[in-house]
């Protein structure tokens, strides 16, 4: 049996990041995916991931007769997924309303970063800028620099790629009882902002201090922090509850008043140093040695080279090897329809061939 979406034709009409990584999300889960690439184009090592378990079909979008193919594929397709900017799909004369007259139960996926309204919504923009206007970007870096980078994780793949994702299915999911398609407006500023609901809350409250790394769980405390090590690795603590803190310090032999008042936020700059240099006195896998494993809460801070070999990483085949490729497995696991990292594409336009014939022989022609 395949995974939990097999069944499910999306045809994508490729781009950049979270798009395309919300295409392979759920070509893991099974659905059969079409990239309608432009003709030319070429897989690059950055984006190849992406083009796993799909098929791939050129077509050039200026070409009347390819948008005429390109509608026909959406006849019987069940999801679509764009990620141009608010009027290039009206444009190129496959926007929602041409699309759904052609095929009422459609799912049509539109991907921004600004969404189809708004001041900003034609301006171009990356991930660093829709996370700066979110508030997650300020919240995030040491006290006295600037605001850390968190790679494009948060916009991009987080605020865009997986809430367009989980649009889908539910809109897929309504679709059952309705039997009508409806349109999508997945905005990364709107996905970064929800991801960050708790925290918008807290503030508003008085619970959050928007000074970064002054917070239980941003590294202004001691017992949710990153610490050096002595071999110049590092390792990470998230002892935050009264009885995991309680394990940190019988561990490490911490007594005396200081660590008796985990809550004081006055002690934490004290804790914090105190906490380094006893970190600092062991190599990070003699700290491994010591607490993996335990309720204390800890984890080593592993590079993406290292992930792989690591053992609870390496029993549950996190990440796996693909044609001599580490990438990471299909999440999240099912089982009964168990989702599969599909092969790589092998080119652009590879089974342009295949899709056509395909689609000849539905239509009957």
């Amino acid at each position: 049996m395949g995974g939990p979406l097999t069944g499910l034709r999306v045809i994508e009409f490729s781009g950049i990041g979270p798009g395309p990584f919300c295409g392979m999300l759920l070509a893991d889960m099974g659905a059969d995916v079409i990239c309608v690439d432009r003709k030319s184009a070429e897989i690059s090592a950055s984006t190849a991931t992406f083009f796993r378990g799909k098929r791939s079909i050129e077509l050039n979008l200026k070409d009347s007769s390819d948008v005429e193919t390109a509608l026909r594929l959406i006849e019987s397709s069940d999801a679509l997924i764009e990620g141009f900017r608010p009027g290039v799909m009206e444009r190129l004369g496959l926007g929602p309303d041409v699309c759904l007259e052609r095929n009422p139960s459609l799912i049509y996926g539109r991907m921004t970063g600004w969404g189809q309204e708004g001041p900003l919504a034609r301006s171009a923009g990356h991930d660093i800028n829709y996370i700066s206007l979110t508030g997650a970007l300020a919240a995030i870096g040491p006290k006295d620099g600037p605001p850390s980078i968190p790679l494009n994780l948060i916009g991009d793949f987080g605020g865009g790629a997986l809430y367009l994702a989980m649009g889908i299915c539910a809109a897929l999911f309504e679709r059952s009882r309705s039997g009508k398609g409806q349109v999508i407006d997945a905005a990364m500023v709107d996905g970064a902002t929800s991801l960050a609901s708790t925290f918008i809350t807290r503030m508003a409250e008085g619970g959050w201090n928007e000074s970064r790394a002054s917070n239980q769980i941003d590294g202004g405390s001691p017992y949710y922090n990153v610490y050096e090590t002595a071999d110049g690795k590092y390792i990470s603590v998230g002892s935050i509850e009264p009885q995991f803190f309680s394990m940190l310090k019988d561990k490490l032999e911490l007594t005396g008043p200081l660590w008796e008042q985990q809550l004081n936020r006055e002690n934490w700059p004290e804790m914090i140093a105190k906490l380094g240099e006893i970190f600092r006195s062991r190599s990070r896998d003699e700290w491994c040695d010591l607490l993996e494993g335990t309720d204390v809460c800890f984890a080593p801070v592993l590079s993406f080279a290292e992930i792989a070999k690591h053992p609870h990483l390496e029993a549950r085949k996190t990440v796996v090897n693909i044609q001599n490729t580490l990438q990471s497995n299909a999440a999240p696991r099912f089982s009964r329809t168990p989702s599969e990292v599909g092969r790589p594409l092998k080119r652009i336009g590879f089974h342009t061939e295949d899709i056509l014939n395909e689609l000849t022989e539905k239509e009957g022609r």
